[in-house]
This record gives structure tokens, C-alpha cells and sequence, in this order.
């Protein structure tokens, strides 16, 4: 009945669709298997992608050939550029989006890829032959040979739906969870783990009023994700922002016995940085509200999605208590909040490519690696689908640095850190954060995704042009001299010191009051900008004016990656170096990190650790 296929990919979710296309865009025979054919490319949770450091994920996914970036475009409903106030390394797209039109566009493009197919079941269990996967095994008893497999379970492994006192089986609302894979895999020497998420209750938009809350436009100027996007909506539509109060924090607190969360029905770590808000008015007592988003489903639903207000509370107490919220008084729900929780592996289970320690030609991406959102599952089922790939064609593993990417420091943080509770992408989190920025994701990347066969030529072409045109405008700001007499008006009303002499342009741009529209004074320089695209404009006035921030990142980086260059052999014997401290042994050959640099990362090798093992290595 079946072909044997090159990679097989369980789940259809972020993580599964851009696993998916990345290896078949590469040449791999892919098979996606998923539980429901209705819910590829689903949005579980709230319908937006991007934000703080995840809309620089979507930039690096879109740089590398994935197509989160392009989905999200055609399916925006609005668009926000969060954190302008700040500098460019902190500068974070993000849309809201029409989720049906989100999943209906990934389902598409999916079937619009030559080489996948599809097959809709529960896969039960996996084909594993002398330590090396080989296919796996459905419900309802069909075998499906493969050279890899990429599991993307999501929230779906033994996923128990709590709603007060109330718990049932479910991979999420309306659908069942998926059983047999993790005591295969604890059968076969792995450890698993219990995370929990939640999400909040779902509204009638109609039985809303509007006018008690703050409306949250969204940009005028819509730059996307996707480098390739050229139109985008000519309307979007509005959220809306409200608060809580303490009379709803009371009402909640009245329902806290019957709480899984605080009565010890729920064992799962749940995620620091988007608790519930019972969690939030429990840790943060002495505030007296919280901030709520009124968030639409899409163009053609009145569907509203409560962001702030995830609950798994019982859903006659979520009631009574979001109707005290300002425009909510009159409100309808269309399904409770819940708390779901799910079984994951701890990712220092894996390689750096994503492959497991333990079966050869085997991936974990996603939430199975206890990760949170849509952004940090797509990007790992990305570098899963490539690397399986590569594997499967013997030929070396696609892996991002820290200074690099953010899926660099994604991955590097996992596999060597692990995770105790739901890990999710800040930009704090990238020490190389004015180098990883998402104006440059395609300078940075696209050349390798080209290379890799994840990039079509029409994307290459079009970066090549923006880097030669970006470095074409700034040797000509770098030889082009300001006049006094044609500056100076708009220096002074710009609140700067003005010049008494010519000087060279890329001198005064590093002045923060200044931008390179400001140099148009000058009508050479405006005539010769005129006929450029926005974004090389703004990329070369990024690189000029940070351009000593750059450089000393740069240097950093590469001292750092010197250590990446010295590889540790795999069956390196850490016991034997009796000079390591005992963590660092336990550690490290538990991770078995690949370089050096890598395992100077992991939590519990000291400085003094790696020291040893390079005069170990003779270095």
C-alpha cells in the first residue's frame, strides 16, 4: 500500500508543516502524517505570530525557505512593529491573524509541494531495527517504512484537558490525544517529562462593547514577515485592550479549591512568562488589574480570542468573573478556558541537528522538546526536516550558531541547558542580539538556506540585490561630504550641534537625533536615495549607525566560536578524565556535546572544566 519514504513527519502543527517542507523542498519523498486532516496548520492557542524575539524567528524561518513567514503575511488581519522606541536590535514584527485563513493557506502550500504526501491516522508507535528507526506504526495496525522520522506531537501526547474539577483525554478542545509513543519510547531508554499550557475563554465579539476598552491599531506602514510579500491588506482590523479588577481577582480566588493547579491535580510545570491568571493573581497579589488584549479571530467570525485571561478554572466561576471586566458585562461565551498537559522529552536527550542520542535517523521538534509557541516549534521543525535530510544523505548536519541566529540560541540553550518548564524566546536570551536582528535575517541566512536547497533562486537573487545596494549606499554616505550652508538648517532643527565644515556623511548619522531622511536636505543624496527600496535604506542606515556596536560583537563572536572549531570525538570517555569535576563528567556524558564551544554551555561545566579537557585534547 505504501512506498517506503525517505522521512516521515508525525504531526501536522508549526512544527510538523515546516518540518514537512523543508525536507521536501530539499529532494526527500515526505509522508505527513497527522491525526486530523481539518487541523493542519492550526493555530491551538491565540491567533497571532510574532512578538518580542518570536517575530525574528519568523524573519530566520522565512530567510531559510520555510513558510511560516509567508502564511502569516496572507493571513494577517494586522500588523504591529513592536518596540520602535527602542534600537533596531529590539524591533519585533507581529500579526494578528485570521485563523482559518492561516490554516487554509499552510494546507495549501502543503499541497501545492511535489513531494508531499499525506495519510490522516494516530501513529501508535515506531519501527526501530538494531538502535535505528525505520518507519512507524498506525492504529490501526499499518506498518510505513521510512529512513527518518520527525515527531511533532505538540501538546498531544497523553494530553489531559483540565477544566476545574473536570479532566479528560485531549490533544486540545474537540480532539483526542495521542497514546502508545512515549511508553515505546521510555521502553527504549528515554526520559519523559509533564509540561502544562493553557489557553483562555473564546467570545461572542457581539455581546462585547467596545467603547469601555482602548483601541490597539495596527501600523500604517506594513513591512510583514516574509521578504517576498509584496501586498498586504488595505484595512486591518482593531484590537482592543481592558483590565481586570479586584472584584474579578476576588470572584477567581472564590474558585481556587476547585483549581487543578492549586489543588495538585495538575503535575506539569506550566510556562513563566504567559501564566494563567489565576497564577497571576496569586504571584502578583499586590496588583490591583492586570491587562487584557481583545484579540479577533479573523475577518469573518465573531470569534474573539481573550488574551491575558487563560484559565483553568471552572467554567461557571470564568464566567461570572470576566463579566466584570469593563465591556464584558453583557458577554457571551463560546467555550471555556483550560489547562492542557502533556508529556515531553528533555532535549539534552538530543544532538545538535535535532536527532536523538539514542535512535539513529530519529528528530524531536517542538513542544516534544518543551518548548512554547508557534514560533519556537516552527523553527526547530524546520532545522529537523533539513538535518533529516542531510542525515539520511550521509552528508554533514545544517546547524546555526549563537551568533547567527536566534534558532542558534534556541537549539544551543535546549540541548545543553534543557528545560524544567516551558521554554520560551526572549531577546535577552541572544547574547549577540545587535547582530541577530530581524531587518538583517536575509543577509544572514539566505546564502546558506541557497546552498542547503531550502531557497528558490527569485529569494537569492533578491537578497543579493539588497546586500549590493546596501553596500553600494554606504561607500557612497562614506565618501559624500555635508555642506554647512545645506545642512545646517535641519541639523539645528533637529536639536544637534551644527557643522562648520564639511564633513563626511557617515559621521553624522551616528548621532542619534539624526536619520538618513534628514540627509535629503541635500538633493544629490535625495535623488540618489529616491531610486532605492526602503529596506536598503534602512539597512544601510542600521549598519552605519551602529557600526562600532557591530563590529565589537563581531569580534566577541569570534573569539567565542574558536572554541566551536575544536570538535570533541563522540566516543570521548569522560569518566576516564578524573581532573573534571564529577557534575562536569555526569554532564557531559549525558549531552555529549560536539565541540568544545558547546560544551562550554552546559549548565554545570565550569571554565576551569574546559580548560582540562583542552590540555586533555593538546590543545
Amino acid at each position: 500500500m505504501f512506498k517506503e519514504y525517505d522521512v516521515i513527519v508525525v504531526g501536522a502543527g508549526h512544527a510538523g508543516c515546516e518540518a514537512a517542507v523543508s525536507a521536501a523542498n530539499m529532494g526527500s519523498k515526505v509522508l505527513l502524517v497527522t491525526m486530523n486532516m481539518q487541523t493542519i496548520g492550526q493555530m491551538s492557542c491565540n491567533p497571532a505570530m510574532g512578538g518580542v524575539a518570536k517575530g525574528q524567528i519568523v524573519r530566520e524561518i522565512d530567510a531559510l525557505g520555510g513558510y511560516s513567514g509567508i502564511v502569516s503575511d496572507r493571513s494577517m488581519i494586522q500588523f504591529r512593529m513592536l518596540n520602535m522606541s527602542k534600537g533596531p536590535a529590539m524591533w519585533s514584527p507581529r500579526t494578528q491573524n485570521d485563523r482559518m485563513v492561516f490554516a487554509a493557506e499552510w494546507r495549501q502550500m502543503l499541497e501545492e509541494t511535489p513531494n508531499i504526501d499525506f495519510w490522516q491516522e494516530m501513529v501508535m508507535g515506531l519501527l526501530v531495527e538494531d538502535g535505528k528507526v525505520c518507519g512507524v506504526k498506525t492504529q490501526i495496525g499499518i506498518e510505513i517504512k521510512s529512513k527518518a522520522v520527525v515527531l511533532t506531537n505538540g501538546t498531544f501526547l497523553n494530553g489531559l484537558i483540565h477544566i476545574g474539577e473536570k479532566q479528560f483525554g485531549g490533544g486540545r478542545m474537540g480532539e483526542r490525544n495521542s497514546v502508545g509513543i512515549t511508553a515505546q519510547l521510555l521502553a527504549l531508554g528515554f526520559e519523559s517529562g509533564r509540561m502544562k499550557t493553557g489557553t483562555p475563554p473564546r467570545i461572542d465579539g457581539r455581546s462585547l462593547d467596545y467603547s469601555k476598552m482602548e483601541v490597539q491599531y495596527g501600523d500604517e506602514d506594513v513591512v510583514g514577515f516574509s521578504y517576498l510579500t509584496n501586498e498586504f491588506p488595505k484595512e486591518q482590523r482593531p484590537c482592543h485592550i481592558t483590565y481586570t479588577n479586584p472584584t474579578v481577582h476576588e470572584i477567581l480566588k472564590s474558585g481556587f479549591d476547585k483549581s487543578p493547579m492549586f489543588n495538585g491535580r495538575i503535575r506539569g510545570l506550566g510556562p513563566r512568562y504567559c501564566p494563567s491568571i489565576e497564577d497571576k493573581i496569586d504571584r502578583f497579589a499586590d496588583r490591583d488589574r492586570h491587562q487584557l488584549f481583545v484579540e479577533p479571530e479573523g475577518w469573518d467570525t465573531c470569534e474573539i480570542y481573550v488574551n491575558g485571561f487563560s484559565s483553568s478554572l471552572p467554567e461557571d466561576v470564568q464566567m461570572k468573573a470576566i463579566k466584570m471586566v469593563p465591556g464584558f458585562e453583557n458577554c457571551k461565551m463560546f467555550r471555556p478556558g483550560y489547562a492542557i498537559e502533556y508529556d515531553f522529552f528533555p532535549p539534552t536527550q538530543l544532538k545538535i541537528n535535532l536527532e536523538t542520542h539514542l535512535v539513529d535517523n530519529l528528530f524531536f521538534a517542538g513542544q516534544i522538546n518543551g518548548t512554547t509557541g508557534y514560533e519556537e516549534a516552527a523553527c526547530q521543525g524546520l532545522m529537523a526536516g533539513i538535518n533529516a535530510h542531510l542525515k539520511i544523505n550521509e552528508k554533514e548536519p545544517f546547524v546555526l550558531k549563537r551568533n547567527e541566529a536566534y534558532i542558534g540560541v534556541l537549539i544551543d540553550d535546549l540541548i545543553n541547558k534543557g528545560t524544567n518548564e516551558p521554554y520560551r524566546m526572549f531577546t535577552s536570551r541572544a547574547e549577540f542580539r545587535i547582530l541577530l536582528r530581524q531587518d538583517n535575517a536575509d543577509l544572514r541566512l539566505t546564502k546558506l538556506g541557497y546552498e542547503l536547497g531550502t531557497v528558490s533562486e527569485e529569494r537569492y537573487n533578491k537578497v543579493v540585490e539588497k546586500e549590493e545596494n546596501t553596500k553600494a549606499l554606504i561607500k557612497y554616505l562614506k565618501k559624500k561630504s555635508l555642506h554647512p550652508e545645506i545642512m545646517n538648517e535641519t541639523l539645528q532643527a533637529k536639536k544637534t550641534s551644527v557643522l562648520k565644515q564639511k564633513v563626511k556623511a557617515d559621521s553624522v548619522i551616528t548621532r542619534p537625533q539624526i536619520s538618513l531622511s534628514d540627509f535629503f536636505a541635500d538633493k544629490e543624496i535625495a535623488e540618489y536615495c529616491a531610486e532605492l527600496p526602503k529596506e536598503v535604506l534602512q539597512q544601510s542606515e542600521i549598519q552605519l549607525k551602529y557600526a562600532g556596536y557591530i563590529e565589537k560583537e563581531k569580534d566577541t563572536a569570534d573569539k567565542m566560536n574558536r572554541l566551536e572549531d575544536i570538535k570533541l570525538y563522540e566516543t570521548l570517555d569522560y569518566a576516564k578524565i578524573k581532573a573534571l569535576s564529577s557534575e562536569a563528567r555526569e554532564k557531559l556524558l549525558k549531552v555529549k556535546p560536539e565541540t568544545l564551544g558547546q560544551a562550554s554551555r552546559i549548565s554545570g561545566v565550569s571554565p576551569s572544566d574546559i580548560s582540562i579537557l583542552m590540555v586533555y585534547l593538546g590543545r
